[in-house]
């Protein structure tokens, strides 16, 4: 899967003279962390939370409120952005961004292509992407089984089993990080049925659930 299937396509951004206190309204409003900042349709920021609280008095400094207030409103977007950005084209596939987010450790991706912002990505979108991926929340029986081993055709005889007995598939994943597992949603089944199926068969059952 590609970055574009799981990115937010709707932007919400500022401009480089937008000022802090506008901005900061602007994330509560719509319950965000992090906003593109845009000059001439090109991404020249990019600014957080983090940067705005680096920006705002401490509270044990000796200004006022009001002096506080006036500071804020004064003080621009360009002031405080980050203006190295890292971006992620749409059509890069997932694990990619997920790579620069852990490389960088960030947790938003601007999309950019051909030097245009058409999205944006957060670890937020990765989550549902690794939920949407592996099925969770679907209706049907969650199978886990041990594989015996990594050769060709493990694979196939799985899958000649649950066709042999008409069990449509929502998800596979397979897990070499613990031994070798097959982690399977199947659609329409009850749990019963399921242990009888694989009772009878080579792999091994580590856990079956009904969601």
């Amino acid at each position: 899967m590609s970055v574009k299937d799981f990115m937010t396509k709707k932007v919400i951004y500022v401009s480089p003279e937008t000022k802090i206190a506008k901005a900061s309204e602007l994330m509560k409003a719509h319950q965000i962390h992090r906003l593109p900042v845009i000059e001439h349709d090109r991404l020249v920021g990019l600014l957080t939370e983090g940067t705005i609280k680096d920006a705002t008095p401490s509270k044990a400094t000796s200004l006022s409120i009001y002096e506080m207030n006036y500071l804020l409103n004064k003080t621009t977007v360009k002031d405080v952005m980050i203006k190295h950005v890292i971006t992620v084209s749409r059509f890069a596939m997932l694990e990619e961004a997920i790579a620069l987010m852990r490389q960088h450790n960030i947790g938003v991706l601007p999309v950019v292509d051909d030097e245009q912002i058409v999205g944006i990505i957060t670890d937020k979108d990765i989550f549902d992407a690794f939920l949407a991926i592996s099925g969770y929340g679907l209706p049907g029986v969650r199978l886990t089984l041990a594989l015996q081993t990594d050769a060709a055709g493990e694979l196939a005889e799985v899958a000649a089993i649950l066709a042999r007995h008409n069990l449509s598939v929502n998800t596979i994943i397979i897990n070499r990080r613990e031994g070798l597992t097959l982690e399977i949603q199947i659609k329409t089944a009850s749990i019963a049925e399921v242990q009888e199926i694989f009772d009878g068969s080579k792999f091994k059952i580590l856990c079956l659930s009904a969601k």
